[in-house]
């Protein structure tokens, strides 16, 4: 399995322009002709474009140089040298594109075939026969070819899908993805075994589908850096509703929950400002009245609890998570 990369650093390089060319005429019976040097070509564009069979950045990792083609030069004969070839990076559907250099915003490449030209290839050289004038007749020099844009770019992923989990490491949210999708993530009852976002889709019974996104686990500090938090935090900020997974055999479930509300407030007070629903996981593990003891500490209208394992609620869940997407009111207590 190739790594999972969702930030990279790249250089790019378009293509220099081609020289210009200092030829005379040289035939039969015109053995002093004039000027007849050509332009050289144009070099080659760069471009960074989306596309949707890439999933992660990963395949940037071993190359950071990217160049282009260099335009040709120009001959004689009044012949123009060949533009060179531009040169198409790809990337995955949701990558952001920084100068490096500048910190300027360049683009955010959310569609397939989606694509941003970030350096432009130098202008050819000018012949010499560009230069013949009244009062020049052979000139002897012609033009260098212009340089090529040359800039270094930040290449972020931001994941896009339908709905994000979040919750602390071994809530329950690779299980809950294998669960309701298709999705085959690393399942174990020990801290950060998601090391890398998981992506799995949910079909309807109409046809239709959603994605849905499982976030490593967060940890307090995370918007600093500790943990795995702020490496994939910013794979929440596409998501359009969020599910909070709060493990029910923790013995303070309304604390873990307002520590990652902090945790995303801290990163980006937009994302709580999303739709979302508070499920309390691993309820096979806990009696009835121990649940509700912890239902009633979180304080929220908007808690679902349920099973991974024996399936408790989870077609509730399905129903809700449409609701979400609809941005309806729905507030629920179930248990």
């Amino acid at each position: 399995m190739s790594k999972f990369t969702d930030s990279i650093n790249i250089r790019i390089e378009a293509g220099n322009g081609g020289s210009g060319a200092v030829s005379f005429c040289r035939e039969k019976y015109i053995p002093r002709g004039g000027p007849d040097g050509g332009d050289g070509g144009a070099g080659g564009d760069v471009y960074i474009e989306a596309d949707p069979s890439y999933h992660n950045l990963s395949h940037l990792f071993n190359d950071r140089i990217y160049r282009a083609e260099n335009g040709h030069p120009g001959m004689g004969r009044n012949k123009h040298g060949r533009d060179g070839k531009p040169l198409i990076v790809k990337v995955s559907p949701g990558t952001e594109v920084v100068d490096d250099d500048t910190g300027e915003f360049l683009s955010d490449l959310l569609m397939g075939e989606e694509r941003v030209l970030v350096g432009k290839g130098g202008v050819g050289g000018r012949g010499n026969a560009f230069f013949k004038s009244s009062t020049n007749q052979a000139p002897k020099y012609s033009q260098p070819g212009i340089p090529g844009q040359k800039r270094c770019l930040s290449l972020n992923l931001k994941l896009i899908a339908d709905v994000g989990l979040v919750g602390l490491p071994n809530a329950g949210k690779s299980t809950l993805l294998s669960r309701i999708t298709k999705a085959k993530p690393k399942i174990a009852a020990y801290p950060f075994t998601t090391l890398i976002p998981n992506l799995g889709v949910h079909e309807r019974v109409d046809g239709t589908f959603y994605t849905i996104a499982d976030i490593p686990g967060i940890i307090e500090g995370a918007h600093r850096g500790h943990g795995l938090g702020l490496s994939f935090l910013r794979h929440i900020e596409r998501v359009k509703a969020i599910l909070f997974l709060i493990d029910s055999t923790e013995s303070n479930p309304a604390f873990n929950l307002q520590l990652l509300k902090s945790e995303l407030k801290t990163y980006n007070e937009e994302l709580l400002l999303k739709p979302y629903r508070i499920l309390l996981t691993k309820v096979d593990l806990v009696d009835r009245k121990d649940l509700k003891k912890k239902i009633d500490l979180l304080g929220e209208r908007d808690i679902l609890s349920i099973s991974s394992v024996t399936g408790c609620n989870i077609q509730r869940l399905t129903d809700i998570i449409d609701i979400l997407l609809l941005n309806k009111d729905d507030s629920i207590v179930i248990f």
